[in-house]
């Protein structure tokens, strides 16, 4: 299986950086794994709705040029569906045996993901009812693709 993780904004953070390549690392013996970037918009202070709105839209019309047609999308979203790590890791498993062999996560910026990106998910994913940086939300799912195929194939792993 090939999963990509395509996200709006770079990550600047050392710490972050550290552990994106620790869980790629993991990550190696159970997919290929790609992880694309593409830029964000500043988001002036005060911005109104529709000055939101157009920044969503221009990130989300990079996220869609760069994003494969064959690829089952799964976004990341407040209100997206809650899971476990045993439910997630039975999606990923269910996925791989319905012979989708590319799934992409969305990832977006800090306003959140536009509708014209939303209406591309195949399943909107939620990890919680609290918003993240998008920093972090990489290595979280990062984290829970390695514990989801470590659970996947019956291997030990830290409750």
């Amino acid at each position: 299986m090939k999963i990509t993780i395509l996200c709006v904004g770079k990550i600047k953070e050392r710490y972050w950086k550290d552990a994106i390549a620790e869980y790629t690392k993991r990550l190696s013996r159970y997919v290929k794994l790609d992880i694309m970037e593409v830029s964000d918009e500043k988001t002036p202070e005060g911005a109104s709705a529709a000055v939101e709105e157009q920044i969503r839209e221009k990130e989300g019309e990079r996220l869609l040029r760069v994003l494969r047609e064959d690829s089952y999308v799964i976004t990341l979203e407040i209100l997206g569906k809650k899971v476990s790590s045993e439910q997630f890791s039975e999606k990923l498993e269910q996925l791989g045996i319905s012979g989708e062999s590319h799934v992409t996560f969305l990832i977006g910026g800090s306003l959140g993901l536009a509708e014209s990106v939303r209406k591309k998910a195949d399943y909107r994913l939620s990890f919680s009812d609290m918003t993240f940086p998008h920093q972090m939300m990489r290595v979280i799912l990062l984290e829970q693709i390695y514990r989801g195929f470590r659970i996947m194939n019956h291997e030990p792993y830290h409750k």
